[in-house]
C-alpha cells in the first residue's frame, strides 16, 4: 500500500501529572482577591469610559442647543451645579448625583423640537403657542430616554414641570410622587429664568425672585427644597449674582 494513504496514528497527549501541589489556603485566597480585584478595576474603567462617553455627548447637545437659544447652555450648567449642592443638603445618595447632574444638564434638550418663531418670541405666547412649548419635556425624554445609564436622567427631564400640587405636566403627578431630581431641576429652573436678563428685559432683583419661590411652595414647588436653596442662594450671593451675570444692584 502506498504509505502516502496510510492513515497516522493518532497523537499521544502527555496526560496531566498525577500529583498537584495543592496550595495553602491563604496563598489561595490571596489569588482569589486578587483576581476579584483587577476584575473590579476592569468594571470601574469601562463605568469611567461610559461616563465620559455621556458627558461628551451631553455637551454636544447642550452647543446644538445653544445654537438655538444662547442663553440655555449656560442657564443648563448653572443648573448643573446648584442642583448638586441642593441635592446633598438634602440627603440625596450619592450614586444618583450623576443622573441629577445630566438630567440637569439635558432638562431643556427638547426645545430642540420648538419652532424658533416660538422658543425667540420677545412678547407673550398664544394659548396655541404655550401648548407647543409645554411639549418639551415629552421631546426631550422621548430623545433621551434609551440611551443607556440616563434613564434616571431621562425621567427628570420629563418631569421637571410637574407641580407639587400635581397641577404641572405632562403627567400631573403631586408632591413626592415626582423624582426628587424633577423638583430641584424645576425650582432652580424657574429661579434662574427670573433672575437672568435678557435682550428684551432685565433680570429681577434676587430678593424678589426668592420671595415668589416661597411664595408658591407647596403648590408649585417643594417646600423642602425651596428652604435648601434660599440658603444657598443668600450664602452664596457673591457667585450667584456673578453666576447669572447681574450687577450688584440686583440683590437691592
Amino acid at each position: 500500500m502506498d504509505t502516502c494513504c496510510e492513515i497516522a496514528p493518532p497523537l499521544e497527549l502527555e496526560s496531566e501529572p498525577q500529583f498537584r501541589p495543592e496550595l495553602k489556603p491563604e496563598t489561595q485566597a490571596r489569588r482569589e482577591n486578587a483576581l476579584l480585584r483587577r476584575q473590579q478595576l476592569q468594571v470601574e474603567d469601562l463605568q469611567n469610559q461610559i461616563r465620559e462617553l455621556h458627558s461628551g455627548f451631553v455637551c454636544c447637545l447642550n452647543q446644538l442647543l445653544d445654537l438655538r437659544d444662547l442663553n440655555t447652555g449656560l442657564h443648563s450648567t448653572r443648573l448643573a451645579e446648584w442642583g448638586l449642592l441642593v441635592a446633598r443638603s438634602l440627603g440625596v445618595s450619592e450614586r444618583d448625583m450623576y443622573g441629577l447632574e445630566m438630567g440637569a444638564l439635558l432638562h431643556d434638550i427638547g426645545k430642540i423640537g420648538v419652532p424658533d418663531s416660538i422658543l425667540n418670541k420677545p412678547g407673550r405666547l398664544t394659548d396655541e403657542e404655550y401648548e407647543v412649548v409645554k411639549r418639551h419635556p415629552e421631546f426631550g425624554w422621548t430623545a433621551i430616554r434609551k440611551l443607556k445609564g440616563l434613564e434616571q436622567s431621562g425621567l427628570y427631564i420629563l418631569h421637571h414641570h410637574e407641580n407639587f400640587d400635581g397641577t404641572g405636566y405632562p403627567a400631573k403627578l403631586k408632591g413626592h410622587e415626582t423624582p426628587v431630581g424633577a423638583r430641584i431641576v424645576s425650582v432652580i429652573d424657574a429661579f434662574d429664568a427670573m433672575v437672568s436678563a435678557r435682550p428684551y428685559r432685565k433680570g429681577m432683583p434676587i430678593p424678589e425672585a426668592l420671595r415668589r419661590l416661597h411664595e408658591v411652595a407647596g403648590k408649585q414647588f417643594d417646600p423642602a427644597v425651596v428652604n435648601s436653596f434660599t440658603e444657598f442662594a443668600q450664602n452664596e450671593m457673591p457667585s450667584v449674582i456673578e453666576a447669572v451675570g447681574a450687577s450688584a444692584d440686583i440683590i437691592a
